[in-house]
């Protein structure tokens, strides 16, 4: 008989808004062209709490993008841990979110529990060809992000490993660069919309 893919979700870039100049130039000159990226509800399964925790010390910029219910929360948190290198941008539009993907290093994805059944902003990643970081939760993040070739997959719930995972991206830009071709690549090959 035939064989049968199922095909979870599928996204078609020619929908999505296109960044106009200005837009990549205002981001820019706000945050810099490497920074890590994280786009998502802010909800307790997204993991965030593990980010800003795993962002302690480190220098690199973290742009996180969206709202929601424990907002203040992680805000709170990252103050009490002197953590001041992440950029809560808030709700944005989604011209300026499509600047943000073309413009960051990496995406940032720390949802640590099963709730999270797909995640979208991985895929958008991988459409931008950007290096993905994960945590293994056991769904459809992982058929996304495959450990060493598409990105890096990680420990959940684990922010020291999560750390390792963003400071080994940061540090190799030609490996990074390689895995979000790949990342791109699989898009193409897995995801589009047909």
């Amino acid at each position: 008989g035939d064989k049968v893919s199922v095909i979870p979700i599928g996204l078609d870039k020619s929908t999505y808004a296109v960044a106009t100049k200005n837009k990549l130039k205002y981001w820019k000159k706000k945050i810099g062209d490497k920074f890590f990226l994280f786009v998502g509800v802010m909800r307790y399964y997204k993991g965030l709490h593990i980010l800003i925790k795993a962002a302690h010390n480190s220098d690199y910029p973290i742009v996180i993008v969206g709202a929601g219910s424990i907002e203040k929360e992680l805000k709170d948190l990252a103050k009490k841990l002197g953590v001041h290198n992440i950029h809560f941008v808030g709700f944005i539009s989604d011209e300026d979110k499509v600047a943000l993907f073309m413009l960051s290093y990496a995406i940032l994805f720390p949802s640590h529990l099963r709730s999270e059944a797909f995640g979208v902003s991985l895929l958008e990643g991988a459409m931008y060809g950007k290096p993905l970081i994960s945590s293994e939760i056991g769904t459809g993040t992982t058929y996304i992000n495959i450990h060493g070739e598409t990105g890096l997959v990680v420990l959940p719930s684990n922010s020291e490993a999560l750390r390792q995972a963003m400071d080994y991206l940061w540090n190799n830009p030609v490996l990074a660069k390689k895995m979000g071709m790949r990342a791109e690549a699989r898009y193409w090959h897995l995801f589009t919309a047909d």
